[in-house]
């Protein structure tokens, strides 16, 4: 079993790839970024950031709505699993993130 949280910088970095923002659609002009899932069954703890595999690639405006923004937590997590679920078909179909066997 891992200790700690699975990490990954390439999978990360994959955001400046994406061309548009998984949420809102917007062309990424490079603010595009892997916003973590803010809940604890991706392993989101005190002080620790979720799995990098719990990601979504957000632009600023759509990050920020997800962790601070003003719309409530049913619609704050439905909003970023619409995305995660985007965000992983992009990652399989650019060959980015691969399943073996």
């Amino acid at each position: 079993m891992r200790k700690g949280n699975f990490r990954s910088k390439k999978l990360l970095m994959s955001a400046k790839d994406v061309p548009s923002c998984m949420g809102c659609g917007a062309d990424n002009v490079g603010n595009v970024v892997a916003a973590h899932a803010n809940w604890s069954e991706y392993g989101k703890g005190m002080g620790l950031k979720a799995h990098d595999w719990a990601i979504a690639f957000l632009c600023e405006s759509c990050h920020y709505g997800i962790d601070a923004g003003e719309m409530g937590r049913d619609e704050k997590k439905s909003s970023w699993a619409a995305a995660h679920a985007k965000t992983l078909e992009w990652l399989f179909e650019t060959g980015r993130l691969k399943a073996n066997g």
